[in-house]
């Protein structure tokens, strides 16, 4: 454990906060973000040099291209949110099924349950309205001929990037949704869902299962979140709360913890 100094000035004791080492969970996401960030770049790469390689995205069966692997990661990392995974996924994205929950001693207050489900799906809905807006403008782009379909997969990519820089670096979302951590946050699987929304505007296979995919994991959450909504809520499910927590992937706010 890491050893904490304390200096003392003239009115008050201020403990000393030190470096602490990253959590096994964190420093595996350190290194997904960075493997994404390789994607991104080489997307980008294969774009501009290779643009022949995202003919997939219309002719799926027609002939093996290098979008054929990261169109298969991506099935994969969905299918990792509908199915129980007992360790190296976070408990943020696995806290809806059963083997994750662990109940508050004492029993829970049902009314207060209620009212934090009702506040945060608000929230979220809310999340989700100006997300819509904003793919809404990525299909007027595209009507317009101002993207086409090489450029909206790029744009996935880039939001592929950009989910883990909302996990181990900042969260614009957190905003609306007054989330103290992604361990509780009420919408951690939407992800994929945000991240292949541009492939809408896309024509295909390679896109409509994407897509399709996405939707089906987004439905199942939300259907998980009415039928058991005490998983969802560390008032009633002990694993979501700062006491039990093992992943540590929010290193801003656990090291704030740790020390109040």
């Amino acid at each position: 454990m890491h050893e904490i100094k304390v200096i003392e000035n003239d009115t008050k004791v201020v403990p000393y906060r030190g470096r602490t080492k990253a959590s096994p969970m964190r420093k595996a996401y350190i290194m997904k973000f960075i493997g994404r960030c390789i994607v991104l770049i080489f997307c980008i790469c294969l774009g501009f040099l290779c643009p022949q390689e995202f003919d997939v995205l219309q002719n799926f069966t027609g002939g093996f291209s290098i979008l054929h692997i990261l169109w298969f990661v991506w099935m994969a990392d969905m299918a990792l949110q509908v199915f129980y995974v007992k360790n190296h996924v976070p408990l943020g994205s696995q806290k809806l099924f059963r083997q994750r929950y662990l109940p508050v001693k004492g029993g829970f207050d049902a009314h207060g349950l209620r009212e934090y489900i009702s506040r945060r799906t608000k929230s979220a809905y809310q999340v989700f309205l100006i997300y819509a807006v904003g793919v809404a403008a990525l299909g007027i782009l595209k009507k317009f001929g101002i993207l086409n379909d090489i450029w909206l997969l790029l744009i996935c990519a880039f939001f592929y990037v950009c989910d883990l820089i909302c996990v181990l670096i900042w969260c614009p979302f957190r905003i609306f949704m007054k989330t103290r951590c992604c361990t509780e946050c009420r919408i951690f699987n939407w992800d994929h869902l945000m991240m292949f929304s541009p492939l809408l505007f896309v024509d295909g296979f390679y896109a409509r299962s994407l897509v399709g995919m996405a939707a089906a994991v987004f439905i199942f959450w939300e259907y998980c979140i009415m039928a058991y909504p005490e998983r969802f809520w560390e008032g009633s499910n002990e694993a979501l709360k700062c006491s039990s927590c093992t992943d540590k992937l929010c290193s801003q706010y656990c090291n704030k913890k740790r020390y109040e």
